[in-house]
């Protein structure tokens, strides 16, 4: 009995002996599973501009901050070889990257090794973030090719950096922010296109033309001919005995409507992009509410700028295991000391 004590066995075919015949973790995002779609669909949500303003106004609290390498007590050769790779690559545009994991749960970014004969050294050329319908996880929650997913093909060790938000045990997809936009989304669209068609029919002015009796059906049906051709030209010539008359709809209750329910599906999009509306919205409000916003926004860009650090000091791990035998790594650092600084500013 003591024997089983260092045994997994509340495994993932514990809980559902599905997951072993396909090979493979599906997503258990459940909007996917409702609407039978990829992970794909929510990167057609950034072209909503609301959505697209927030994600931008996220990462450019992380971004706009300098980083540093310290030697954390190993060897100033490490520290120098360490320097040298971070700059000659994309830091800014990586750490866009890794930031994406939020957005959809996981961020694979792939690794191109190279050596150097000058150093004799392998060490990263490029980080090149690839689409996340290309993967799946295996059943030990390893990140592998969707392609050969049946064989149980996970992707080599060291060559992909597998950023995940909030992923647990049973969900190692993580919990994507955008899936919490898709709705908000939707019924904003749905809205914006009734908008659309509610200013098609009723914001333009009705012209109302009366005619004499006894008119023939020519005329009637020459009067409106003309009445139509109004609406584009705005010039009409008719004979005295027709009156014409400009009938105005007025509904802004209606339009107060479709207004209010934009403006929630904004709040909303900002509340699950930001942890917050303030910041994205034109509303007026109390400087101790304004307050409140900007404070939970540092804790949310606190929040990345660990995500960020925990991505770099992985590579930083594998530049060093590949090609030195200490365990004691550099550690990239975003600069604490302008953190609170340029937050404030954003």
């Amino acid at each position: 009995m003591k024997s089983n004590l260092n045994k997994e066995i509340a495994t993932r075919e514990f809980s559902n002996s599905y997951y072993k015949y396909i090979g493979y973790l599906p997503n258990p995002d459940k909007i996917l599973s409702k609407t039978g779609k990829s992970i794909e669909i929510y990167s057609n949500l950034k072209n909503d501009p609301h959505v697209w303003a927030c994600i931008q106004s996220r990462k450019s609290g992380l971004v706009c901050l300098n980083y540093e390498i310290i030697d954390n007590g190993c060897e100033n050769k490490l520290l120098n070889e360490v320097k040298s790779i971070f700059a000659n690559l994309d830091i800014h545009q990586i750490e866009r990257d890794i930031l994406e994991a939020l957005l959809f749960g996981f961020q694979p970014i792939e690794i191109i090794w190279n050596y150097s004969k000058e150093s004799k050294q392998i060490y990263p050329e490029k980080l090149i973030a690839k689409p996340q319908e290309w993967f799946v996880f295996d059943m030990d929650g390893n990140l592998s090719s969707k392609e050969h997913s049946r064989q149980n093909s996970k992707v080599p060790y060291m060559k992909f950096l597998n950023v995940q938000y909030e992923a647990t045990y049973i969900n190692p997809y993580g919990n994507g922010l955008l899936s919490k936009c898709y709705w908000p989304v939707t019924f904003k669209n749905a809205g914006l296109k009734f908008w659309v068609n509610f200013t098609e029919r009723f914001g333009m002015p009705m012209l109302l033309g009366q005619y004499t009796r006894g008119s023939t059906q020519d005329e009637i049906q020459k009067l409106a001919d003309e009445l139509a051709n109004m609406t584009q030209d705005s010039v009409i010539v008719a004979p005295s005995d027709i009156k014409i008359e400009m009938q105005e709809a007025i509904r802004t209750t209606s339009v107060e409507l479709y207004r209010d329910l934009i403006k929630y599906c904004n709040a909303e999009i900002s509340k699950a992009l930001l942890s917050q509306t303030l910041t994205t919205e034109l509303d007026m409000g109390s400087y101790a509410a304004s307050q409140t916003h900007f404070k939970i926004r540092q804790e949310v860009i606190e929040s990345d700028i660990r995500l960020v650090e925990e991505t770099f000091n992985t590579l930083i791990k594998y530049c060093i295991d590949l090609n030195h035998s200490s365990k004691i790594y550099p550690k990239f650092r975003l600069i604490v000391t302008e953190r609170k600084e340029k937050i404030d500013k954003i």
